[in-house]
């Protein structure tokens, strides 16, 4: 299979697929190839942090000419097909390594030319397809093409999906951190709803905050530090200049949303925050970020993984991703069992 993560992060990526029994045979910018993942279940995937999208069962082309790239990919989809009826929508997606300059121009230039290919075998399946990944974490059907290099693609009928993806920036927004909420969302789902409530610790300067308010969610921020852009004086955020460690809530009571963004040690804040918060379930739902630059990033997943974890505890749902937005660190989310 090939995995593919944020670039920069491939060392990561290896060394989480060899801890999981899948040796890396050989990687470049942003991905990794590994052997066959044979009869690994769905929670063998949903555990991959690193990687957000995995193609399963690629297969590779090479070619130097856009057009002979294009035909080998028309081959394969319609050799592929044999016996199966499409008759909605699905996901015909090319992707590529931003940061290798002119493979983006390649890429579009081979899908140009592949649907041009389909158009004339199968208009109607051609006319169906759409250029985006789904929303959300899972399996998925389509046609998934991934550029190594100007002259070197894989390509997989099938996808595991992690839920990371790029976000839209808001100009509101006071904060970059903005971006990792909403990616955290997709992963977990669902997201805050009118009239739900949200205590936000460690809140400033209010990107989280705003992420739900402006959704009509109620927001408790909790931050010695000032808000700024849309979370400032905004009607439904109650700014308390307090230390997010000794907030607790008020005469048991319960929040539909835990937001965490600390730059805290990992472990300080698993114990002193995750631990109350979940073994109480002071919260129904989560989204927390943990730092692992000054910790062994595998080490910390399987603390956060292990049974006697108050993830394992006290967590349902629970899905640890290293996302599109986020740096050294890992976001969490999932609910509370109670």
């Amino acid at each position: 299979m090939l995995s593919i993560c944020q670039h920069g992060y491939e060392s990561f990526l290896e060394r989480e697929l060899a801890e999981n029994g899948l040796p890396v045979a050989e990687k470049g910018p942003g991905w990794a190839l590994t052997g066959d993942e044979g009869a690994w279940p769905a929670e063998k995937f949903e555990a991959l942090a690193f990687s957000h999208v995995t193609l399963l069962a690629p297969r590779e082309f090479k070619g130097e000419a856009v057009n002979a790239i294009a035909q080998q990919l028309a081959d394969f989809f319609l050799e592929s097909l044999r016996g199966e009826r499409i008759d909605a929508a699905w996901p015909c997606v090319f992707q590529v390594v931003p940061e290798v300059v002119g493979l983006g121009r390649r890429s579009s230039g081979v899908e140009k030319a592949f649907l041009e290919l389909l158009k004339k075998k199968l208009s109607r399946i051609a006319k169906l397809a759409t250029p985006d990944l789904p929303r959300g974490a899972g399996k998925v059907r389509g046609l998934f093409v991934f550029f190594a290099d100007f002259g070197r693609v894989f390509a997989a009928r099938d996808l595991w999906l992690g839920g990371q993806r790029r976000m839209a920036d808001d100009d509101a927004a006071p904060s970059r951190s903005y971006l990792k909420v909403e990616e955290g969302y997709i992963v977990l789902g669902r997201e805050p709803q009118a009239g739900e409530t949200v205590v936000d610790l460690g809140a400033a300067p209010g990107g989280w905050s705003y992420s739900a308010a402006k959704r009509g969610a109620k927001v408790i921020a909790i931050d010695n530090g000032p808000l700024k852009g849309g979370a400032l004086d905004h009607p439904l955020i109650e700014h308390r200049l307090e230390d997010a460690f000794g907030f607790r809530p008020p005469n048991g009571e319960r929040y539909d949303w835990l937001f965490c963004d600390l730059v805290e040690d990992p472990n300080h804040v698993v114990q002193n925050i995750v631990q109350p918060w979940l073994e109480n379930a002071w919260c129904r739902q989560f989204v927390i970020n943990l730092k692992f630059g000054h910790v062994d990033s595998l080490a910390l997943l399987r603390e956060l993984r292990a049974a006697s974890s108050p993830f394992g505890r006290y967590a349902k749902n629970l899905r640890i991703r290293h996302l599109y937005h986020d740096r050294e660190e890992f976001t969490l989310v999932g609910e509370t069992i109670a």
